[in-house]
């Protein structure tokens, strides 16, 4: 499944090509409670589809209405457009707890300039789009922070490529995190040499290699959004993965296991392969937030959900991980244990 952006560009570029009129929609400002963040995307065109969204579904309700069922879309320049001012609009609309919503309306974008940005996405590479408010000059350009706000002047959004990960092992786990990942909008990569496993992987949109895992991760070329997860319970496998993906940008890199196998790993791939605590200190392991899992797809969306709060910049509790919980669980020794020294004492 394509990131919600780009399928939104991509589409909107189609529809501007076949000489259709859109509309470019962007969440520009949020105050209060939002139900999208800042820089979310949608596109309307003249007949009303709309693909992506700015909120739950209610203001592009009434977007459709504004300009489709009671008229046509604007022309001309971009505008601003507010939702949400009075609390009758916020429970109207559906904004959570008063919260107010601007959006940039831009009708008509260029569709060469569409194009040209769904192109360079494709490529990997982080794109600004800016739009002054004045005459509606759009500029695009590379850059390599991501930014997204709005001044008297003009509006400024960052698109990226979609986020990958990297899976090593075709079993049964993978299968599910695959699945997940890719509904949350991430282009997938397995790994797996194993004729066993890989012969027998069926999930559509996930793209399977045969090579081994440190070549695997070398051509992958994790950057910063990259996440890397090693599934296969064999060392042989995930430890040279891992020591390729450790010493990598990719903002995440996890392997499944236990406590012990996973202090023997770190072990290992200090002292064999000499990667330093701080490159050690990245890996996450064992992998995946707390929540009593035992079957593939309970652990497969432990793991995503730890995935998706780094990748969102949530900063995790240290109880939420599965050796904290664990330990936190261990049986304690028996207070029984210490009445005959307590008595040897007293006498």
């Amino acid at each position: 499944m394509e990131h919600v952006d780009v399928m939104v560009l991509r589409t909107l570029g189609e529809w501007r090509a076949q000489g259709r009129r859109a509309m470019l929609v962007t969440v520009v400002r949020t105050w209060g409670s939002s139900p999208r963040p800042v820089g979310s995307v949608m596109a309307l065109r003249e007949d009303g589809a709309v693909v992506g969204s700015v909120s739950g579904g209610c203001i592009e309700d009434d977007l459709v209405h504004r300009h489709v069922h009671a008229g046509a879309l604007p022309e001309g320049k971009p505008r601003l457009l507010t939702y949400g001012v009075s609390a009758d609009e916020a429970h109207r609309f559906g904004l959570p707890c008063g919260g107010t919503l601007e959006l940039l309306l831009e009708p008509d974008p260029d569709p060469a300039q569409l194009l040209a940005l769904v192109q360079a996405l494709d490529a990997g590479r982080l794109m600004r789009r800016s739009v002054r408010l004045r005459d509606g000059q759009v500029t695009q350009a590379p850059t390599d922070t991501a930014e997204a706000h709005a001044t008297t002047d003009e509006v400024v959004n960052t698109f990226g490529p979609a986020y990958r990960l990297l899976l090593i092992g075709a079993g049964a786990l993978a299968e599910c995190l695959a699945t997940m990942a890719l509904f949350s909008g991430f282009t997938v990569t397995v790994c797996d040499p194993r004729a066993e496993y890989a012969g027998h992987w069926g999930v559509a949109g996930a793209r399977l290699v045969r090579g081994m895992p440190d070549d695997a991760v070398a051509e992958f070329h994790p950057d910063a959004r990259s996440a890397v997860v090693a599934l296969t319970h064999d060392p042989k496998l995930d430890d040279l993965a891992l020591l390729e993906a450790l010493r990598s940008p990719a903002f995440y890199v996890g392997a499944i296991g236990s406590r012990r196998n996973d202090a023997a790993r770190r072990a290992r791939l200090a002292e064999h392969f000499g990667l330093s605590p701080a490159q050690l200190q990245r890996l996450r392991g064992p992998v995946g937030l707390y929540i009593g899992s035992r079957t593939p797809p309970e652990i497969a969306v432990s793991i995503m959900a730890e995935l998706l709060a780094v990748k969102n910049g949530v900063t995790l509790p240290a109880s939420l991980s599965v050796r904290e919980a664990k330990e936190q669980q261990a049986p304690q020794p028996s207070s029984i244990s210490t009445i005959p020294e307590a008595l040897a004492a007293a006498a």
